[in-house]
């Protein structure tokens, strides 16, 4: 995807007669895995087959669609152009490899005369909520940071809810997750239920990738120290980034969320261990370019002992064996299946 220019475009002012007719021809030249272009008043419709599972194909704007927001994502963290291509290829593949399980699943669910209720997903809801101590403010604001809507992560519920029912069509087998089961996990993450601090981090950056002589980079080091001091001296990281983000080498400056200690590179925890919120890093040199990493919030979570932590587990080991038997369950059935992936 890296490398390809995708583009999906519908002028607006296509008449609705002449616009079906060629949703018409799109439709039929998707079998044939060939790209549609239509030229009608400068307008232009460009797409084509990716894959055709069964009866059912996945178009490119289908893929495109399912692929945005882990790109824009991707783009935003500074990597490197060749290190963007790359990861946006392995997304891309990943992601079509999604797209053709959830064909399956549905083919499947269709078979077998399957559907998951509103009050099914919202029951299901309730039970993540009630397992993590969210309130409906909390959890929309979870979802917000992840850049997930209430819509797409009740469609996640539903896909699961359907998983579980197909398997129980298909292995014929009920789960059982034991006390014992849900002990031992807990005793082996105890890490996870102990108490922890999520760092908001922000940061100042000089990307990777752009062509410098031995002597910008020097300057742009000097640049970053200069911000550094500024900093230091408690000016606002707000305004202190502001200030540059328009200076001539390309600094920006960028909100990264929240993070675990763990989930950071060791780089980065060694800088930020003994800092306070309102803090900052020296000027790192990593793999995306110069970075300083501030400290916007520290929030403390405390331990939660096993009782309180019981739901929560038995729901993790319960997706644990549910994903594991699917997997077994959609590898078979792919087998069976007529799957062309069209590069």
């Amino acid at each position: 995807m890296g490398e390809n220019n995708i583009v999906v475009k519908i002028r607006s002012y296509i008449p609705i007669f002449m616009y079906k007719k060629i949703i018409l021809f799109s439709i039929l030249a998707f079998f044939s895995g060939v790209h549609v272009s239509v030229g009608l008043c400068g307008a232009e419709v460009v797409d084509r087959v990716v894959a055709v599972v069964n009866e059912d194909i996945v178009s490119l704007s289908e893929l495109t669609k399912a692929v945005q927001p882990y790109a824009d994502k991707i783009k935003s963290l500074g990597y490197s152009l060749e290190k963007e291509r790359e990861m946006l290829f392995r997304v891309r593949e990943d992601m079509l490899e999604q797209i053709i399980n959830r064909k399956l699943t549905d083919q499947e669910s269709k078979k077998h005369r399957l559907s998951v209720s509103e009050k099914e997903i919202d029951n299901a809801l309730e039970r993540f909520k009630e397992a993590n101590h969210y309130t409906d403010e909390d959890l929309r604001s979870a979802l917000l940071k992840d850049n997930v809507s209430m819509e797409e992560y009740r469609d996640k519920i539903k896909e699961n809810i359907l998983r579980s029912k197909l398997l129980n069509i298909a292995v014929k087998s009920k789960i059982v997750i034991t006390r014992d089961d849900t002990k031992s996990y807990y005793e082996n993450h105890k890490e996870m239920y102990q108490g922890e601090k999520l760092y908001h981090l922000q940061n100042i950056v000089k990307k990777a990738g752009y062509s410098l002589s031995a002597d910008d980079g020097k300057a742009i080091f000097f640049i970053m120290e200069e911000i550094y001091t500024r900093l230091k001296s408690g000016q606002p990281f707000d305004k202190v980034s502001r200030d540059y983000s328009e200076i001539s080498y390309d600094i920006r400056n960028y909100d990264l969320g929240e993070f675990k200690l763990g989930e950071l590179s060791q780089q980065v925890q060694d800088a930020i261990k003994g800092l306070n919120a309102g803090e900052c890093t020296k000027v790192l040199e990593t793999e995306i370019g110069y970075q300083i990493i501030y400290i916007q919030k520290i929030e403390e979570k405390p331990g939660r002992s096993f009782d309180e932590a019981a739901p929560e587990i038995e729901e993790i080991l319960f997706r644990e064996v549910v994903d594991n038997k699917f997997m077994s369950w959609i590898n078979e059935l792919r087998k069976k299946s007529h799957i062309k992936i069209i590069k």
